[in-house]
């Protein structure tokens, strides 16, 4: 097969004057974090309101910098969801927390809100939802919690930026919120991310802790009172970062345009009636940062997406239920902790969805799941 005719589950889409852009910052001789970083983040304080924001290399990253912002580690308990990047309970152990799991709702994929206040505990310091596809978790209640139990809340929005909370843009309000920039979220910074600070927070260490805990002083001082690491964004990846931040709306709109597109080909040819549950229908807060169908338990993920590969169409898995990875069964969890993730974990399949995708490709691939499923006696 032409690799022309492979239709990814993602791409990056790049202008030429942001490819310009990168060469003019190679030819400046200043390519680690500089003036554009500083370009970069302002932009994205404007993006969201006024707010103060950080760059880092990565989304990751910034989430174990708001943990320790906090105070947050080794006694502490941080309540998070079990379908998720690695990454989201990962920084919870790495400050030395302990990840305490709370099932997701079936239908949105999201932490489920009305089961969060079981698993609070004296030891519980924070809530650490996840906006899973770009769809907004139940922030009102989750604040609503938070305020009444004194804890703190951590958005993982790696996956929303451009999303909608009851009107609001992600991250333009609450408490800290954390975006990725890899590529294959709705914008780029090749990798990057950002956190949103929100009023009180210690600024000035969140910016030492990005760089070794350095803190200089006129031409030559220089301090090191905490321990930091090294997730600067150098000002290449920023140069595309704020050009990718100049286009987001216009790459939110067109993801969309394909989403509506995939419900009206899937209506047609009668998906849920034959047992694929679909996202939710939310064309005003999700940013449709992914559009993931989970096919009927008799149907193997991996033949469907084997069948999908041989006909040119990738798909991805996103993601793994984290509390049965090895990691976590060392830590005590174990199969059916947590039925509602586990299922749709077991299941969940991400269909190509990007901006510079071609109406048609949403066509090839309704018909390609049509004629696979029949295979599959469905």
């Amino acid at each position: 097969m032409n690799s022309q005719d492979i239709l990814p589950f993602t791409r990056p889409d790049i202008d030429e004057d942001t490819i310009a852009g990168v060469a003019e910052v190679l030819r400046s001789g200043w390519i680690t974090t500089g003036p554009w970083c500083a370009k970069f983040e302002q932009a994205l304080s404007e993006y969201f309101g006024g707010r103060r924001v950080l760059a880092y290399s990565s989304g990751t990253v910034t989430m174990e910098v708001a943990l320790k912002l906090l105070g947050i580690g080794p006694g502490d308990e941080v309540i998070t969801t079990p379908l998720s990047w690695v990454a989201t309970s990962n920084v919870i152990l790495t400050v030395g927390a302990t990840p305490v799991f709370v099932d997701i709702d079936p239908v949105t994929r999201n932490i489920d809100a009305g089961r969060i206040e079981a698993a609070i505990t004296p030891r519980t310091r924070a809530i650490l939802p996840v906006h899973l596809a770009g769809l907004p978790a139940d922030l009102d209640a989750i604040h609503a919690l938070a305020a009444r139990h004194r804890l703190r809340v951590i958005e993982d929005a790696a996956q929303a930026i451009g999303s909608l909370w009851q009107g609001r843009l992600i991250g333009s309000f609450g408490d800290f919120a954390s975006f990725s920039f890899h590529p294959n979220k709705n914008i780029t910074s090749i990798e990057g991310g950002c956190l949103v600070l929100p009023e009180g927070a210690d600024v000035d260490l969140a910016r030492r802790l990005r760089l070794q805990g350095v803190q200089r002083s006129g031409l030559d001082g220089m301090d090191v009172d905490v321990v930091g690491g090294k997730s600067n964004l150098t000002d290449v990846a920023a140069r595309v970062g704020w050009g990718q931040l100049q286009r987001v709306d216009e790459f939110n709109a067109r993801r969309r345009v394909l989403a509506q597109a995939y419900f009206t080909a899937f209506d047609a040819i009668g998906l849920v009636a034959r047992g694929v549950q679909l996202p939710p229908r939310d064309f005003i807060q999700s940013n449709w940062h992914m559009f993931q169908i989970v096919p009927p338990p008799q149907v193997q993920r991996a033949a469907l997406m084997q069948a999908l590969k041989d006909r040119g169409i990738i798909t991805g898995v996103h993601y793994p239920p984290i509390h049965l990875f090895s990691l976590y069964r060392q830590r005590g969890l174990k199969p059916g902790d947590f039925p509602h993730a586990e299922t749709v974990g077991a299941s969940i399949l991400t269909l190509p969805l990007f901006p510079s995708m071609r109406d048609s490709d949403v066509t090839r691939v309704a018909a390609a799941l049509d004629a696979v499923l029949r295979q599959f006696g469905l």
